[in-house]
């Protein structure tokens, strides 16, 4: 197969084309390595895929639809993962115009990419954000996602639809993950185990929202690629069960899936913390604060369709994966 991988220079993209380039297939990467966090380390990981022969990439703004339009044209993609997207629920209200521009406008020119050009199956990044101001637990994809509370995740919310409707015009397959609080080596530096072990090593304090009482369902990176992968080598089918007059969200009479990925056993931050200070024999300076604008206080992936679905469930405990970064982000700052 020959996939195209968009955001191959970000913190999931880069495992999930590393992770195809592993089983043997061909890999066309996507990115426009802006300067959101590190552009430094989007190369790194970046060069670690070009050594592959398999591997070829393209520095592309989603936003340019001619650039994305000769790509397709170029390349001829069996199947799509689109995992590039302007990320970050804090910054959705510093600059929602960046998410118009890549969550809405890129997103659409990778849908009429994949229209145009045949592509057998578009698998892309949602968010487990877009559950919003619902409190019922653990969040399943046949419930209604009606209330986001950033625009980061009303942007998201916006990709579902917008496939669902090129899966119903033009039968495009798609389907849609709602990945749930991913950590691990090649990490974003925006995101709280990056800030954290950066700022103990350091020695300074680390800023505890909601008191540390969040709880997340911290969901390890090698999962999530996997996860993607074997939903995307499942392409997305019509439910031949779908009742229009109660209609399930996760599904449709067109080729539409909607699957959490997450590990399924939420974590106290505080315990995450624990986490952090036991990989790395030092304890943290905590200030704790109220929660914040945009932030949910608690995240729980009910992942029963991904089971029965494609047989797969993440399961890598967060000590192991806190541990496993800590031992990569030292081995990468030499510190």
């Amino acid at each position: 197969m020959k996939f195209l991988v968009t955001g191959a220079a970000g913190f999931i993209g880069s495992h999930t084309a590393q992770r195809l380039l592993d089983r043997g297939d061909e890999v066309v990467g996507l990115d426009n390595l802006n300067a959101y966090y590190e552009v430094s380390l989007k190369e790194a990981r970046l060069q670690r895929l070009l050594a592959h022969p398999k591997f070829s990439f393209h520095k592309i703004d989603l936003v340019d639809r001619e650039a994305i339009d000769a790509l397709f044209k170029k390349e001829k993609i069996d199947k799509v993962i689109h995992l590039a997207a302007q990320a970050g629920v804090r910054y959705s209200m510093q600059n929602p115009q960046a998410y118009v521009d890549s969550n809405i406008t890129g997103f659409t020119n990778i849908l009429e990419g994949c229209r145009h050009y045949r592509v057998q199956h578009l698998v892309y990044a949602s968010t487990s954000s877009v559950y919003g101001a619902d409190t019922k637990m653990p969040f399943t994809v046949h419930q209604g996602t009606d209330h986001p509370i950033s625009f980061y995740a009303a942007t998201k919310k916006a990709n579902e639809m917008m496939a669902h409707t090129y899966a119903h015009l033009f039968r495009l397959p798609c389907t849609g993950l709602r990945f749930f609080t991913v950590y691990g080596p090649w990490g974003r530096p925006d995101m709280a185990l990056f800030l954290f072990t950066k700022a103990i090593i350091e020695d300074r304090e680390i800023e505890l929202f909601n008191h540390g009482k969040m709880h997340r369902d911290f969901t390890f990176v090698d999962d999530i690629a996997e996860g993607v992968i074997r939903v995307a080598d499942r392409t997305a089918a019509p439910n031949p069960n779908w009742n229009s007059d109660l209609p399930d969200p996760a599904s449709s009479s067109a080729p539409y899936r909607l699957y959490n990925i997450g590990n399924n056993n939420p974590v106290e931050l505080n315990r995450y913390v624990e986490a952090i200070e036991a990989a790395l024999g030092k304890k943290a300076k905590k200030k704790f604060l109220p929660m914040q604008p945009g932030d949910v206080p608690a995240t729980y992936a009910d992942v029963d369709d991904l089971i029965q679905d494609v047989g797969f469930k993440p399961a890598t405990s967060v000590e192991e994966g806190v541990a496993r970064f800590v031992k990569w982000y030292r081995e990468y700052y030499k510190v």
